[in-house]
């Protein structure tokens, strides 16, 4: 499952052996398709690099847990998916506010966020997918706006490949029916 890379990274972390150059390697190879993992579900510039700092020390600190039985990448998504869902609780919470009264509130700023290069459009469908259940949200982030199949996204989120089509679907259609009721997003 792991390729020859990530195996010589994982022994070399486990073993202590040129860790801090092994950890560097990792953080090469994983930065950026995390950062936008964790980017589609926070929305925020500042917050992802966080959230990935955090990510980064978690999977440091636990790669000795790591068994080696799925993708190396696969395990660190699931990390970074669990630090993001901890942040936007906790976010929520301190702002007293629900998680979709959150998830609108990210939406509207960032409309203000210098690092968002979106159109109207793209504006339109982040607003859509922000307004679909926390499930179909992540299956469909991972698999539209990262391109993941899903059995990536079956390791990853620990789900069956069945039940991420059926969120996929489902989430699709509450999309498009956004879209419909509010085309006034896009003109």
């Amino acid at each position: 499952m792991l390729t020859d890379k990530e195996k010589n990274i994982v022994k070399r972390l486990k073993s202590g052996q040129n860790a801090d150059a092994a950890f560097q390697e990792l953080v090469q190879l994983y930065k950026e398709p995390l950062y936008w993992h964790i980017r589609n579900m926070l929305k925020n510039h500042e917050d992802t690099h966080d959230v990935l700092q955090d990510t980064f020390i978690k999977v440091f600190k636990y790669i000795k847990n790591f068994k080696e039985e799925s993708k190396l990448y696969s395990w660190m998504y699931r990390i970074a998916t669990n630090e993001s869902i901890t942040f936007l609780n906790k976010k929520a919470k301190k702002l007293q506010i629900s998680n979709q009264e959150l998830q609108d509130h990210l939406i509207d700023n960032l409309e203000s966020d210098v690092y968002y290069e979106g159109e109207k459009i793209q504006l339109a469908l982040q607003k859509a997918v922000a307004q679909l259940p926390e499930k179909q949200r992540q299956v469909f982030n991972m698999k539209y706006f990262q391109e993941l199949k899903y059995k990536e996204i079956s390791e990853i989120l620990d789900v069956t490949e069945g039940a991420l089509k059926s969120n996929y679907h489902h989430a699709v259609k509450k999309i498009k029916d956004f879209l419909a009721k509010n085309q006034t997003f896009m003109d």
